[in-house]
């Protein structure tokens, strides 16, 4: 090799050298800037939503006392006017909710992971519509509601169970989803295992992975119902009134609120008094989220040391 080949060849090395080392610098650089951004979002972010919790809370205080819990919604003793009805037509809601969406969900999802054919393009597509529908607005399955719950083919009415209906619809996709993945998530080797000393497959679904998943499903499931207890927009579409001064009668029977539905009402009027209320209704309902997640975590980590 002359001097020319052995000179050419060194710069040639060496260009590219530099040029890796330049291009490593400015991904360095790049990256630490697209870090320092995300921080920035996380910071300002967390920082609004502590902003939110203290204004309410603030404005909120003189009314969080019992009667904001023992008393009826009204309009004219506004000094004692309280959240009751709205209370119990929140949990009538999420009994009916959790006692449509879990079965639903959970038996959905143990279909599409441990029987379903994923070769099939049915199968696919179901895959694909159920991501999908996870990221629809609210307000769509509100109108769906309204079209195939209260007024089409079932004509429920404007009662309790047709707004756990609705909601149903909503947080089914996300359960199936969590759901999905904490079956997934089961080692294959417990699957083999079961299966190799004699069990059937449906006695290695219910007694090796349903087990072994539960804790992640629990979890997924809690927290899709955290989302429906805050939806404000389906409920009013469905019938949800926004003045009740008496509790549901019952799942099929008579007119009801919500806790949002009744935050709402309040915070729509323009009397100070009413602004306190739904000052306190919003801690009251964050207060309520706050003991659901900590279920959540209780669940998750008491089936977690049992396994």
């Amino acid at each position: 090799m002359n001097s020319v080949t052995r000179t050419a060849t060194a710069s040639a090395r060496r260009t590219t050298q530099l040029n890796l080392e330049n291009g490593a610098r400015r991904g360095k650089w790049k990256g630490e800037v697209f870090r320092a951004l995300l921080i920035l979002c996380l910071v300002v972010a967390f920082v609004t939503l502590v902003a939110v919790i203290i204004q309410a809370a603030v404005k909120g205080w003189p009314r969080l006392d019992w009667n904001l819990i023992r008393q009826m919604p009204s309009t004219l003793d506004r000094e004692s006017s309280g959240m009751q009805s709205a209370l119990f037509g929140t949990i009538y809601l999420m009994i009916g909710l959790v006692l449509t969406v879990v079965p639903i969900g959970v038996s959905a999802a143990i279909y599409m992971e441990e029987f379903a054919d994923q070769s099939k393009w049915w199968v696919r597509f179901i895959d694909l519509n159920i991501q999908n529908l996870a990221a629809v607005p609210s307000i769509v399955f509100g109108i769906l509601g309204l079209a195939l719950i209260v007024r089409g083919p079932l004509s429920l009415g404007t009662v309790v169970y047709a707004g756990s209906l609705t909601l149903a619809m909503l947080v089914l996709p996300t359960i199936i989803l969590a759901s999905r993945e904490a079956i997934r998530s089961v080692p294959v080797t417990l699957r083999n295992g079961s299966l190799g000393l004699g069990a059937t497959k449906w006695q290695t679904i219910w007694h090796q992975v349903l087990p072994s998943a539960v804790p992640g499903m629990v979890t997924g499931t809690i927290l899709a119902l955290s989302r429906a207890i805050g939806e404000t927009a389906p409920l009013l579409l469905v019938g949800a009134t926004v003045f009740v001064t008496y509790n549901p009668d019952g799942f099929f029977d008579g007119a009801y609120t919500a806790l949002p539905v009744q935050i709402y009402q309040w915070a729509s009027r323009p009397q100070e008094e009413f602004r306190i209320l739904a000052s306190a209704g919003v801690i009251v309902l964050l207060a309520v989220l706050l003991a659901m997640n900590s279920i959540a975590i209780w669940i998750r980590n008491k089936f977690t040391r049992d396994l």
